[in-house]
């Protein structure tokens, strides 16, 4: 029913079955959260709460919802690749996006593209910090180490 790219499996060492699907719904996530967050279509959580009273309806709720969302993302993101990771990403997509606006792809001064750029950056920072350990996993082997500090 689903194309292969989302079905692919692999055995790993242990004899363990891994899927690509997992790949595909934390980008899906990623994406949603970054977009449903702020974009600049307007039509995003922002604009949801600034439009109406604060604690009417399922306003709290859905405000409750976004701050869990956010930080379950940010302590993943953090918990897997910290500072350092995140301003290396930065600079990967600010050198990216320059690369982009030398051949004229997108301008700097064209406010809506700067803040699709911005949110689908946002996108892809959750997105690698969802799975910097697979990432990790793959290209070292190993799955995730404990820091131990000598006293």
């Amino acid at each position: 029913m689903l194309p292969d790219i989302l079905t692919k499996t692999k055995t790993t060492k242990k004899g363990k079955q891994e899927t690509s699907l997992r790949w595909w719904v934390t980008m899906l996530m990623s994406i949603g959260l970054a977009l449903g967050t702020w974009n600049p279509t307007g039509h995003h959580f922002i604009h949801y709460i600034s439009q109406q009273d604060i604690l009417s309806g399922f306003t709290p709720f859905a405000i409750i919802i976004m701050f869990g969302l956010w930080i379950l993302a940010l302590k993943s993101i953090f918990q897997s690749i910290g500072w350092i990771g995140i301003v290396f990403i930065l600079i990967i997509i600010g050198t990216f996006l320059w690369g982009l606006n030398s051949y004229n792809l997108i301008e700097f001064n064209n406010l809506k593209q700067m803040g699709w750029a911005g949110t689908l950056s946002v996108a892809l920072i959750i997105w690698i910090g969802l799975n910097a350990s697979i990432i990790w996993k793959t290209i070292t082997g190993v799955y995730a180490t404990d820091r131990v500090d000598n006293e």
